[in-house]
């Protein structure tokens, strides 16, 4: 972190992945400055050094209140929740001194988060609805179930959004409505969907029909096609879901009873949590670290690639280690919250892999923390060392802050402190 500080201009936009071995920005959306501030405060819960604390506070302070507004992402829970979320979490914890304006000052940045992201809404023709993307009206990212835990927070800080004649829309009605059109339309069940509907694998996009909400097909932005599984999407349904599952649990009858009750709102996230890590664990490699796409053209020169651990060096295809640091907190989330032993497992053999080389980066000149990751393979920003034109050697803003929480997720259950909640 401190080296990324050292050489990042913060005019030039939020860094996002690495090229030769250091952070660079790349113009799209600024979805991941979140993700830079808060591996500096999971760096102080993990290891009690104050300056990492001082360096996320501050930066969070000085640069984060434009993404509380920001009105053209679904990123909110990324970006708002890594930071002000995580601040708020260690007042509460007592890990910090306790501060009233500070307090209201994260507690109102946080509830603004969730009421702005709640208003990019679009109805479907069934009655539901979702947080529509950066796209537009008409589609439905994978990735904004996990960026539903801004919605979470706010509506625990007790926040409503305001519509129109002081209509008082509920936050909690958004979140669970859009969890619903996420499973319904971007979790598959091999349930006959299409010909290439297989269990708990997912699509990166889903388009509707804006003029009468009607589903009209899957797409994708950063996977191969909408007929395979984009592996980081799926990791994000996996991660959403299974803490989505740990929120609801806190909640009161009578609050879940208002948007369809208790059980069927458990049957439904259960149901997407298991799909995916299922299909999580038996389309991976031994050791748990994914391929970019598990229909990518090339994925057939690999050969039994699903029997044997993954292989960043290959000529063929890419692994994603971003993918892995996300889903590991899927899968051991789920297994917790199930008693499930072989979700939990799967999880410790993912950190296994991850943690280790050739995953966890051992060159100080190199600024990340998990290399051999991938951001977006078909416009082709990852940098291809070598004459195959395979990705490979490369950290991302992401990956590193997810490995972190994984990280300390599994540090507090170890040393029997509280457990590491977005909500706490």
């Amino acid at each position: 972190m401190h080296a990324i500080e050292a050489s990042w201009d913060p005019s030039q936009g939020a860094p996002v992945f690495t090229i030769d071995g250091r952070y660079t920005s790349r113009g799209w959306t600024e979805w991941t400055q979140g993700f830079q501030f808060g591996s500096s405060i999971l760096q102080f819960d993990a290891t009690g050094e104050k300056p990492f604390l001082e360096s996320g506070r501050d930066y969070t302070v000085r640069l984060m209140a434009p993404h509380v507004t920001h009105t053209g992402v679904h990123d909110h829970g990324f970006n708002n929740v890594s930071t002000y979320g995580n601040l708020l979490r260690l007042m509460n914890e007592g890990v910090t001194e306790e501060n009233a304006w500070e307090r209201r000052y994260y507690e109102m940045a946080l509830m603004c988060s969730g009421a702005v992201q709640a208003m990019r809404w679009s109805r479907t023709a069934q009655g539901g609805g979702y947080i529509y993307s950066f796209n537009g009206p008409h589609s439905l990212f994978v990735d904004t179930i996990r960026s539903l835990r801004a919605l979470a927070v706010s509506y625990r800080l007790g926040h409503v959004l305001m519509g129109e004649n002081d209509k008082r829309i509920s936050l909690l009605e958004r979140l669970v409505r859009h969890a619903e059109s996420t499973a319904k339309y971007s979790v598959y069940y091999g349930a006959g969907r299409d010909v290439y509907d297989l269990r708990g694998r997912t699509v990166h996009e889903s388009i509707f029909n804006t003029n009468d909400g009607n589903f009209r097909c899957p797409s994708t932005q950063q996977g191969y096609t909408p007929f395979s599984t984009w592996t980081r999407g799926l990791a994000w349904a996996m991660c959403g879901f299974a803490e989505q599952l740990e929120f609801i649990a806190t909640l009161p009858d009578a609050a879940l009873a208002a948007v369809g009750g208790r059980e069927a709102i458990v049957s439904m996230m259960t149901r997407a949590a298991e799909a995916t890590c299922d299909f999580y664990i038996e389309h991976s490699p031994t050791d748990g670290i994914p391929y970019w796409d598990t229909g990518a053209p090339n994925m057939h020169k690999l050969g039994d690639w699903e029997s044997r651990p993954s292989d960043p060096f290959n000529p063929h295809e890419p692994v994603d280690s971003s993918a892995a640091a996300i889903g590991a907190q899927g899968l051991l989330r789920l297994g917790r919250y199930l008693k499930n032993e072989r979700y939990w497992q799967a999880g410790l053999t993912v950190c296994d892999s991850l943690f280790a080389e050739p995953y966890l980066n051992t060159d100080p000149n190199h600024q990340g923390l998990i290399v051999h990751s991938v951001y977006h393979r078909p416009n082709g920003w990852d940098r291809a060392p070598g004459s195959d034109g395979v990705p490979r050697g490369e950290a991302c803003m992401w990956g590193d802050y997810h490995a972190r929480e994984v990280a300390l997720y599994l540090l507090r259950i170890a040393e029997n402190r509280p457990y590491l909640t977005f909500w706490s």
